[in-house]
Parts: C-alpha cells; sequence; structure tokens
C-alpha cells in the first residue's frame, strides 16, 4: 500500500478528484495549504503598493491506495492538475507499513 499526496492549485481540484474517480478512486482527504516552490510567490499590487506573496494558497490531496494502481493514479492527477506554468504541484508517493479500519478492526492491504 503506498500513500500518494499532492499539492495541487486550488482551481485544479474538480478536474483531479474527477480523474481519480475515472481509476477508481473515491476516497481522499483535502486540505487547505500554504506553500511556495521555485516561483518563490509573487507580486501584485494592493492599494497602489506592491505587495510580495510568498505563500501561495495550493491544496493537498492524500490517497491511499494498493501498490498496483500507483503509476496510474500519479498518471491522473498529473494530467489533471497541469497547466504548463510554474506552481502546478507536487506528488509524493509514501510506502505504508501497516492500515487498520477502525470500525471492522481489520488490517488492510495485502
Amino acid at each position: 500500500m503506498k500513500k500518494v499526496e499532492a499539492y495541487i492549485r486550488a482551481e485544479r481540484l474538480e478536474a483531479v478528484k474527477k480523474a481519480l474517480e475515472k481509476v477508481g478512486v473515491t476516497g481522499m482527504t483535502v486540505c487547505e495549504a500554504r506553500g511556495r516552490g521555485e516561483e518563490s510567490g509573487i507580486e501584485l499590487e494592493y492599494r497602489g503598493k506592491k505587495v510580495r506573496v510568498d505563500l501561495l494558497p495550493r491544496i493537498k490531496v492524500e490517497i491511499f491506495v494498493e501498490d498496483d494502481i500507483v503509476e496510474r493514479v500519479v498518471k491522473a492527477i498529473i494530467e489533471a492538475a497541469y497547466t504548463g506554468k510554474p506552481g502546478d504541484g507536487r506528488i509524493f508517493v509514501l510506502p505504508v507499513v501497516e492500515a487498520y479500519k477502525i470500525r471492522t478492526k481489520e488490517k488492510l492491504g495485502k
């Protein structure tokens, strides 16, 4: 089992959710996040003055999937989140040692 953690633009969330549903993933956790990457922020004009915003709003999507569909999940996220501009995001794939369902007390995964 793997954890796929994606940081994406907020406006791409609906497209990512639809793409994940197409590959059979319906369960996910979505959180608001702030951060910066290579673009290291942007300059805006506020009341006639230039203001540097260095932590931009992002969405963090966490998904837990079996090893055999990780590549399809990553590909779906990349295709749905892509704009071609700096700040499109990052995807991290991490191993999950153990997982349990609280209600049934069953161990998940193979």
